[in-house]
């Protein structure tokens, strides 16, 4: 944690504003677009907040007494003891993708380490109580995400959660947990294992203080985290009151893609699997689907100093190498990959995009690729 930046009045103010009880993202940025900045809404009067609108008398009290009930020395102290790293809605790397969404968390609780490559993530969400074809997707999904170095977001929860996080995690994969209580009330409790393989090898962020319990009311919360994290969300299994379609929702209102897998009709957990496709969602049968679905997504580097996206020639499926025999050492124009391919246009766009993902061609002068 870098102690110098803990002198500035106003991050710490603004800090402490994200800390106090009844203030929620949507009225901490009414607070700010009213007083100007976190050191002016606590000078200001009882009678002054009151105005606000959607402040009602314990908020105003809570903001009133917040200098002397909220102490965030002795929160940094205790980040700073067990290793968790905060950064805040104002810093510079804070995540990218998370800052674009409405009601975005004012604070992140960390362990772990953020990377580049973190920004191109998909969140794997789904039930609780999984059936054992929901987990295989869920793994099969994970796995194969990771070998092409997408970042696996989901909430480190029971059933699916926790199969998209081993899955990622078995092949050497990045992975993000979205907790939806403090970093030191792991819960469900019997994952602390898998919550230390998280923080060693990807990150566990929460928007709430370490020592906050899990609540009902703050797993809902969270998933807006999980899709604002993410490219787009593939729920796998989810019954129609799921969670699950919480973050679908979310990742919906947020401009992502949703994305399910169907399960057998007579299976109550995939109602919300197949409600989501009634409703306009993408079915996704491969992890390839995801991919071109998505598009070309920015290359950087991995965790390991290595091109993100992984050389995987023995993997690929055979339109996949079709159309990388087409391509050479030299520039070759897009138009004769598309007719040496015989394939659609849209098909070999797509597919160019993954071989570039894998870092088996280059696009040069946009309407040129070369081979790797």
């Amino acid at each position: 944690m870098d102690d110098a930046r803990w002198q500035d009045e106003s991050r710490r103010e603004f800090f402490r504003l994200c800390l106090v009880p009844g203030v929620g993202p949507i009225l901490r940025e009414r607070l700010l677009a009213v007083f100007g900045n976190a050191p002016a809404v606590f000078r200001q009067s009882p009678q002054s907040l009151s105005q606000v609108n959607g402040i009602g008398p314990k908020t105003v009290a809570a903001i009133a007494s917040a200098r002397t009930s909220v102490d965030i020395d002795e929160e940094l102290g205790r980040c700073r003891e067990h290793g968790i790293g905060i950064v805040l809605q104002t810093d510079r790397d804070y995540p990218c993708r998370l800052r674009e969404i409405p009601a975005a968390p004012g604070v992140l609780f960390y362990r772990g380490r953020w990377n580049r490559e973190d920004e191109m993530a998909i969140a794997i969400v789904g039930t609780r109580n999984a059936t054992s074809y929901g987990r295989r997707q869920a793994e099969r999904f994970a796995a194969a995400l990771a070998d092409r170095g997408v970042c696996v977001v989901s909430g480190m929860a029971r059933g699916i959660d926790a199969a998209a996080h081993r899955a990622s995690l078995a092949r050497d994969g990045r992975t993000i947990a979205v907790l939806g209580s403090g970093l030191l009330r792991v819960y469900p409790p019997e994952h602390r294992k898998l919550f230390e393989e998280i923080a060693e090898r990807g990150v566990v962020v929460s928007e709430y203080a370490p020592l906050r319990p899990p609540m009902s009311t703050t797993f809902p919360q969270r998933n807006r985290i999980i899709s604002g994290l993410s490219w787009g969300v593939l729920v796998v299994e989810a019954a129609r009151r799921s969670g699950a379609l919480v973050t679908a929702r979310h990742a919906i209102e947020q401009n992502r893609e949703v994305m399910a897998i169907p399960g057998p009709i007579d299976t109550g957990s995939f109602a919300g699997c197949h409600r989501l496709l009634k409703d306009g969602a993408q079915l996704v049968e491969t992890p390839e689907e995801i991919l071109e679905l998505l598009g070309p997504l920015p290359r950087v580097a991995d965790h390991r100093g290595r091109s993100l996206h992984r050389p995987a020639e023995l993997n690929l499926t055979q339109q996949e190498r079709g159309v990388l025999d087409t391509i050479g050492a030299e520039p070759t124009a897009v138009d004769v990959v598309i007719a040496a391919s015989g394939l659609p246009a849209p098909r070999v766009l797509a597919t160019l995009s993954v071989l570039e993902m894998r870092n088996l061609v280059q696009r040069v002068s946009g309407q040129f690729v070369v081979r790797r």
